[in-house]
Formats: C-alpha cells, sequence, structure tokens
C-alpha cells in the first residue's frame, strides 16, 4: 500500500497525460502529491521531508505551467529534484555523522552493516555522480524529443534507473550484513 501512494502522483501524471494532455497531466500530479503529503500525514502524523520538497518545487513549477501554457516549466520539476537531491547528497559527505547513502541503504537491513566508511563514501559519490546524471538526462530528453517522449522518460526511464541503478547496490549490501549475535541462557 505504502509503495502505490508513492507511485500514484506519477501513475496520475501519465494516466492524465495520456487521455488529456500536458496541462491536465500538471494539475494531477500537483493535486496528487498534495494529497499525497495529506494521506501520509494522515497515515503516520508527521510529514515526509521528500514530499514536502516535492511539493515545494512542484506547486510554482506547475502553476508557471498552467498560467503560462508553457510545458517547459514542468519539464524541470525532475532535473531541479535530482539536482537537489544529488546536493544533499554531496552535502552529507561533509556535514553530518553519516553521508546520506549510508544513512538511507542501511536503514533497509535489519542486521548492522561490516562496511568501511570509505566504502560509503564512495557510494554516497556514486549517488551524486548519478543523481546529476539523470537530472541532465531529463533536461536532454526535453529539450531533443517529443513532449511525449520525455513524460515516458520523466515516468519510466528515470524511476528504471533508479532501480537499476540501486539493485547492484543492495545485493552487494546484502553480503556485508554482520551475523546476529545468538543469545545467550
Amino acid at each position: 500500500m505504502n509503495q502505490l501512494l508513492e507511485f500514484s502522483p506519477l501513475i496520475a501524471f501519465l494516466a492524465v497525460f495520456e487521455l488529456w494532455g500536458i496541462y491536465w497531466a500538471t494539475a494531477a500530479l500537483m493535486l496528487a502529491c498534495v494529497l499525497q503529503l495529506i494521506v501520509h500525514r494522515v497515515r503516520s502524523g508527521k510529514f515526509k521531508t521528500m514530499h514536502i520538497i516535492t511539493v515545494a518545487v512542484l506547486l510554482p513549477l506547475g502553476c508557471a505551467t498552467l498560467l503560462l501554457h508553457d510545458h517547459r516549466f514542468i519539464q524541470w520539476k525532475p532535473t531541479v529534484l535530482l539536482g537537489l537531491a544529488a546536493a544533499a547528497f554531496f552535502g552529507s559527505m561533509f556535514i553530518g555523522k553519516q553521508p546520506l547513502a549510508r544513512r538511507m541503504l542501511e536503514a533497509a537491513f535489519p542486521q548492522p552493516l561490516e562496511i568501511s566508511s570509505r566504502a560509503w563514501l564512495l557510494i554516497n559519490a556514486l549517488w551524486v555522480g548519478w543523481l546529476a546524471l539523470l537530472a541532465a538526462a531529463n533536461m536532454y530528453v526535453a529539450w531533443n524529443f517529443a513532449e511525449s517522449t520525455w513524460v515516458h522518460f520523466k515516468v519510466f526511464g528515470i524511476t528504471l534507473l533508479l532501480f537499476v541503478f540501486m539493485v547492484p547496490q543492495v545485493l552487494w549490501l546484502t553480503g556485508k550484513t554482520k551475523a546476529p549475535v545468538p543469545a545467550q541462557s
């Protein structure tokens, strides 16, 4: 159910785009992201930082798209969000106790991971580069291909590329878990 909630704005955006075009899809995305923010708050009792950032970026760009009737503004949304994420990963290498990649990936495992700080910094640096590359790829597709191609790249391409990037890391990290300590009687 949580995954459906996370992907619901993308699903709404694509479905409405296919039926009525980019401007209606932009409005649907704006509504879906605000609803996602509210639903998560009601269900968990707190706001999710990524939802807040997404809405903060989406609403001005979406409004500009709708008011100026110019789809280029909404096309910047993935680039801005990916760029902010790359900046956050980069900043976490110097600020805080652990790089963001470690906080994000280690939380997915029930046991502690046996990985050096240097390895975590390398993984984090890879995330910075990958996110920056995806941000640039989004604008390349937006500027050089048809609107429909960009929409499908935004919905499927970026999602798939993030998944493909993460899977080898998760598989590698799975082999780095510490064996649980047996309880003494």
